[in-house]
């Protein structure tokens, strides 16, 4: 037996319309973008807001440090027991050694105040090694007439604590200046001889480049023909100087036509050379 004829009961109606639905999407996929982009400037604000405070801090410490210091070369600072003024010193001696190697040919920061000058001379610019000082030396030699009793060949000469002698650039062996590096140099001597009314002939002076393999060359001569009528010796000197292009291992040495004639008082005779 068939029941009664009942109709389907009817689906609710959405009261949400498509477009407003559209639009609530649209409103919320834009949100979403304006948020990340201001989150994204927001981060970089902050990141370059932190690198600032970061650099304003490091100038901060790098100031107290400076204080630090000057205060440790006053007798006060040195006297008082909350600062480590042996340790500051330190950190600071060798941040001046670190910061030497990057800036050469700068000015090193130098803190001396009063006394302290003469109480830490290793705080002053003193950060070269000794490679660079050695280079910043002359290339030069001025010896001193070495006297002999005999005639020799090649006049002999010896150091003296007010002329240079650059031992690593120059050397010297058996009257000879031998340079180690090529150049132009400027090389010069000076003889004082005595003079009789028995020896009337020329004193001459001589400078020589030493070539072992060949016949020396001769560089510079200088004559006197200076007489006298007295029987007592004169002193006479003969000087003379020039600019030469020498080789590296090149020697050179002085001669004189009477080395038994030489006078070897202080400051009369001398050899000596020097690179341009």
């Amino acid at each position: 037996m068939n029941g009664p004829y009942s109709p389907e009961t009817p689906r609710p109606m959405s009261s949400t319309s498509p477009s407003t639905m559209k639009m609530f999407m649209g409103f919320l996929a834009v949100f979403i973008v304006a948020q990340t982009i201001g989150t994204v400037l927001f981060c970089l604000y902050l990141h370059m807001k932190m690198d600032k405070m970061e650099e304003v801090l490091s100038l901060n410490e790098d100031y107290i440090f400076l204080r630090k210091v000057q205060k440790c070369q006053t007798a006060e600072g040195q006297k008082s027991t909350l600062l480590d003024c042996e340790k500051i010193l330190k950190g600071f001696q060798d941040l001046q050694c670190k910061d030497g190697g990057a800036s050469k040919g700068q000015p090193q920061f130098e803190m001396q105040r009063g006394h302290a000058h003469h109480e830490y001379p290793h705080l002053m610019h003193n950060n070269e090694t000794s490679v660079e000082a050695e280079k910043r030396q002359p290339i030069a030699a001025h010896l001193a007439g070495q006297r002999s009793n005999k005639t020799v060949s090649v006049l002999e000469w010896k150091t003296t604590m007010y002329g240079p002698m650059n031992n690593k650039l120059i050397s010297y062996q058996e009257g000879k200046l031998k340079v180690k590096e090529a150049g132009l140099y400027y090389i010069y001597s000076q003889v004082s001889f005595c003079t009789k009314a028995a020896t009337s002939a020329p004193f001459t002076l001589y400078i020589y480049l030493y070539l072992p393999m060949e016949e020396d060359r001769l560089l510079l001569r200088g004559l006197d023909t200076h007489s006298t009528s007295t029987p007592f010796c004169d002193l006479q000197s003969i000087r003379e100087g020039g600019v030469f292009k020498l080789r590296e291992g090149d020697m050179i040495f002085v001669n004189v036509t009477d080395s038994t004639r030489v006078n070897y008082s202080h400051g009369s005779t001398y050899f000596g050379i020097f690179k341009l």
